[in-house]
């Protein structure tokens, strides 16, 4: 055992005093993506191994910021674990009133997509096999994923449970490669070691990362370069820009704007005074310009839960406890969790899946599920005007630590008896189980729902 080691140990340090005594100043000839062997000419195939997959960019050993993305991350654990499924159009999601929470490649090439309504799937992608959802198998693959991105860096910045934006600035003389290579070994490491693949982005700043990892998936790995960013921007829709969704673009295209090279050719002021904030952001991302750190403590920006419902409803007696019932659920998790969030975010999807956002800010933060209930359900009365939900959700966002969370009303004396009794069952529940003790609003009652389904993006 110990020689095996020792040899082990011999091998990559051979491996690595290859890497470093390589030529690497002709980014232009790359390396191997497949056996990692640095080319010396321009050959279409690599000279060690013959594959075709080959990494090649001017910039190639100057970059340093990467954005990687665990490629339809569930469906391809479902597939590791069930070899039967190898070849099969797989979707992970709810029932028929559910929604697709990831596909596989062979579903989405039939046009099933996340988020798609359970049905529509089916109607384009009929004999798709559909699989629960496992979030705990999910996270747990998800941590093996992340193990392995902070063995790279210290600087991982998680943005969900299989994808982050790595820093890899200085770690050439760790790794005795530059970034790129360690991408691209990083990605073997994960395929032999996981059995799941991931596609990689490289690029000098987050926005161009991210962009680029979307490129050729799945098992991708894209370079976009500093020099070339104008350009490249210049022919992309303005919806390829971070914070530009269906709303925006409307706006934008009212305005005659459909394409980055057109925000291009705009000057600061003029965006901003038309959008606002909102307006810098395009400015600077139209260049290509992002100067946001990788932030290895990034907090999530809101706490959420929702869920489906079997059959439509609207009846406002029947929204009721189900609200009360994810208003619990998001309190537990922002007590687990230590914060506390101070806007309450409604969310509601009518039967013709049409999406309403309503959002109360409070005057201080809260992490309690009777404050969170409470202004949910004044929002939730404005809405229910007899029109059938098939899905309904709440959530706070604006979050910090709880420290100056609910305090004391002296005006309502009743909320704080509420805060006491939550106290109270909190403390029953953490002893004998969150069905030991339920509220007048949930006991006996709720419609049938489907639980809230995860969307892979």
């Amino acid at each position: 055992m110990l020689l095996a080691l020792h040899c082990r140990t011999i091998a990559f340090v051979l491996f690595m005093f290859a890497a470093m005594a390589a030529p690497v100043n002709n980014p232009e000839h790359g390396f191997c993506r497949d056996c990692l062997a640095l080319q010396r000419s321009e050959a279409r195939r690599c000279e060690r191994c013959g594959s075709p997959r080959l990494a090649r960019h001017p910039e190639l050993y100057r970059l340093h910021i990467a954005h990687i993305d665990c490629d339809a991350f569930y469906a391809a654990i479902e597939k590791r674990d069930n070899p039967a499924l190898k070849d099969k159009p797989v979707i992970v999601g709810g029932g028929r009133r559910g929604v697709v929470s990831t596909a596989c490649y062979i579903a989405r090439i039939q046009g099933v997509r996340s988020a798609m309504p359970m049905f529509k799937a089916l109607e384009a992608c009929p004999d798709a096999v559909v699989i629960p959802p496992n979030m705990e198998k999910y996270v747990s693959v998800g941590r093996q994923v992340r193990a392995q991105m902070q063995a790279l860096t210290p600087l991982v910045e998680p943005l969900s449970i299989d994808e982050a934006f790595l820093d890899l600035a200085g770690t050439e003389r760790l790794h005795g490669m530059p970034p790129a290579l360690v991408l691209a070994r990083f990605a073997q490491i994960i395929e032999k070691e996981l059995g799941i693949t991931v596609s990689a982005g490289l690029s000098y700043c987050k926005f161009l990362a991210k962009i680029a990892s979307d490129f050729r998936k799945p098992r991708g790995f894209s370079v976009i370069g500093e020099a070339e960013a104008p350009s490249f921007l210049a022919g992309q829709p303005v919806t390829l820009i971070w914070g530009v969704g269906k709303a925006l673009a409307a706006t934008l295209e009212r305005d005659g704007i459909r394409t980055i090279a057109q925000l291009q050719r705009m000057d600061r002021g003029e965006l901003t005074r038309r959008y606002g904030v909102m307006g810098e952001r395009l400015y600077r991302l139209s260049r290509g310009e992002d100067d946001r750190r990788v932030d290895p403590d990034g907090d999530a920006k809101s706490v959420s839960a929702e869920t489906t419902f079997d059959t439509d409803i609207a009846s406002l007696a029947e929204l009721v406890p189900v609200l009360r019932g994810l208003s619990e659920k998001v309190s537990a998790r922002l007590k687990k969790s230590g914060i506390a969030g101070r806007t309450v975010v409604l969310k509601l999807k009518t039967q013709d899946f049409k999406l309403r956002t309503r959002n109360r800010q409070l005057g201080d933060p809260t992490r309690l599920a009777d404050r969170i209930f409470q202004t949910g359900l004044d929002l939730l009365r404005r809405e229910a005007d007899g029109t059938k939900f098939r899905l309904l959700g709440i959530g706070v966002s604006d979050l910090s630590d709880d420290g100056k969370a609910d305090p004391p009303d002296l005006v309502d004396v009743q909320s704080r008896k509420r805060a006491l009794a939550e106290t109270a069952i909190d403390e029953l529940r953490d002893k004998f189980g969150r069905k030991a003790v339920e509220t007048g609003y949930t006991f006996g009652k709720g419609r049938g729902a489907s639980p809230p389904e995860p969307i892979e993006e």
